[in-house]
């Protein structure tokens, strides 16, 4: 079976395609002056377009792994996150606090998805 990397830099690719399986890379915001719920929206319009270029879609995510910077960001980044997803095909999901590498990023957000 072949592998397909897509946007690749010199440490990773953003997205990895194997058999039916679509692997991103975590994702954060190219603004980071935006607050939680405006990188969130950032991210997740990025990850919409990671999916659609490896021939997926949201409703079709299996896992998240979501990073926020501070838990109380949470909700906020939960609100952002309950409106994009497709309700009746939610992934299994984590959401805990850490630091990022760059400390302006306050949300950043792993997904592995079917084709």
């Amino acid at each position: 079976m072949s592998i397909v990397r897509h946007d690749p830099s010199s440490i990773l690719s953003n997205a990895v395609e194997h058999a039916s399986t679509v692997y991103l890379a975590g994702v954060v915001a190219k603004d980071l002056a935006k607050d939680v719920k405006g990188q969130t929206r950032e991210v997740l319009d990025e990850i919409d377009r990671l999916l659609a270029k490896c021939g997926s879609h949201k409703s079709k995510l299996l896992q998240a792994q979501i990073w926020v910077t501070d838990i109380r960001n949470r909700p906020a980044m939960n609100e952002v996150w309950t409106a994009w997803a497709d309700a009746r095909n939610l992934p299994a999901r984590a959401c805990v606090e850490a630091k990022l590498a760059d400390p302006r990023a306050l949300v950043e957000i792993m997904l592995v998805a079917a084709k």
